[in-house]
């Protein structure tokens, strides 16, 4: 009975083809834009994840001032750090890796008659440690470089592709504000952050030379700090934490006027964010599914009505009603099953377009696919049902007498 139905289904699409096309369409733009915009969202989400690892591996960040959530931004209200955190930091918390300064300030770089507004980082070697960064020439600093802060520097590679194009920058001076500065080294490229800012647009020099010559001062703005194993992150966070509550003379029931961050809270806070955008966005291109379903029934009925005659004739010669309404149910069903299975082709094909153009990881989402297939058919039972229904429940002898 069921091959039967499902037969007659076919014969019944196939000879309203058009129809039929117009009929699932509804369901083909549902399936495939969720699809879509959950292999999308997906894979930002992953390259979310590959960004933040580019910023350092195990690391926590020290800043002074309260917790702010969302990008770094320096506080000029709290008590700067100093050189002797640094030394203390290194020498009294266990599983330390590395531990460098971070003091960022943005500043006009000139070479010959170019020019670059960029990010110049005061800090010492384990600063190259902590974020992972490779050198594609040069050397970093040497000891006397960082004890006298001597006016040498390590560019980023869109530094150098803007101020020196194809000239080899290692040996060159650069000015920075109103001092001369000699380059040796470059760095690998990394490309963009995972707040968006070009990590490649950076100048690296030594702390001192900082503090000294551009800063003015000899505050630490932030501390990085890298821990041998993941699994030591805790235990080093609180840690630091009693640490720089003796050293900032911090009594009991104060706030703390300093803060320290993970890249795990950061990656925790972005994914979810990317994550809750995906389903958002999936829910809204799941309510199409609902319109497609709509349609599936309006369709039906209309096909009731015109196959009034047809089913009173089956009723009439001993069909059963079960049969009735498992022949338009079983319709309904390939109709919007048949549309579920083009729209996740479609919504794939869809998705790696996009994600592509994006130059975003593909990643393939099994469960949401599956859940598209199961929601499109479960669609074709509950609108078509009703339809069904009516067609089981006409009376022979009215349904013969229709014109």
């Amino acid at each position: 009975m069921l091959t039967n139905a499902f037969l007659i289904a076919l014969k019944e699409i196939k000879r309203n083809i058009l129809r039929s096309i117009l009929t699932i369409l509804g369901i083909v733009i549902g399936v495939a834009s969720v699809i879509a915009m959950v292999m999308i969202g997906d894979g930002t989400t992953a390259n979310v994840k590959e960004n933040i690892s580019k910023l350092g591996t195990n690391m926590l960040t020290l800043r002074v001032g309260q917790e702010r959530r969302g990008p770094p931004r320096e506080d000029n209200s709290a008590k700067a750090f100093e050189d002797d955190d640094i030394v203390a930091i290194k020498n009294e918390i266990q599983n330390v890796k590395a531990v460098a300064s971070e003091n960022s300030s943005s500043i006009n770089i000139v070479y010959g008659n170019k020019s670059n507004a960029s990010f110049v980082i005061g800090t010492n070697n384990d600063y190259f440690i902590i974020k992972d960064w490779e050198l594609s020439d040069g050397r970093i600093f040497d000891e006397s470089e960082l004890s006298t802060g001597k006016s040498s520097c390590i560019l980023g590679s869109t530094i150098v592709k803007q101020l020196f194009e194809d000239e080899n920058p290692i040996g060159a001076n650069i000015r920075l504000k109103s001092f001369s500065c000699n380059v040796i080294g470059v760095l690998k490229s990394k490309g963009a952050s995972a707040f968006g800012r070009d990590q490649d647009e950076v100048v690296i020099v030594p702390l001192k030379m900082s503090q000294r010559k551009i800063k003015g001062d000899k505050d630490i703005s932030s501390i990085l700090i890298s821990i041998t194993e993941g699994k030591y992150i805790e235990n080093a966070k609180s840690d630091i934490t009693a640490l720089m509550q003796e050293r900032r003379a911090i009594k009991v029931g104060e706030s703390d006027n300093f803060y320290i961050r993970d890249m795990e809270e950061i990656l925790s806070t972005m994914t979810s964010t990317t994550k809750m955008l995906t389903y958002l966005l999936g829910s809204i291109a799941a309510i199409s599914l609902l319109v497609g379903g709509i349609g599936i029934m309006n369709i039906m009925l209309v096909s009731v009505t015109e196959r009034t005659r047809e089913i009173g004739t089956r009723l009439a010669i001993g069909a059963m009603e079960n049969e009735v309404l498992l022949q338009f149910l079983v319709e309904a069903i390939v109709l919007s099953t048949l549309g579920g299975i083009i729209g996740i082709f479609l919504g794939l094909s869809i998705g790696v377009v996009v994600v592509n153009m994006m130059d975003l990881p593909f990643i393939l989402n099994e469960q949401i696919i599956l859940i598209s297939f199961i929601f499109s058919t479960l669609i074709g039972v509950f609108f078509g049902y009703f339809p069904a229904q009516k067609a089981a429940k006409l009376n022979p002898i009215d349904a013969l007498r229709y014109e």
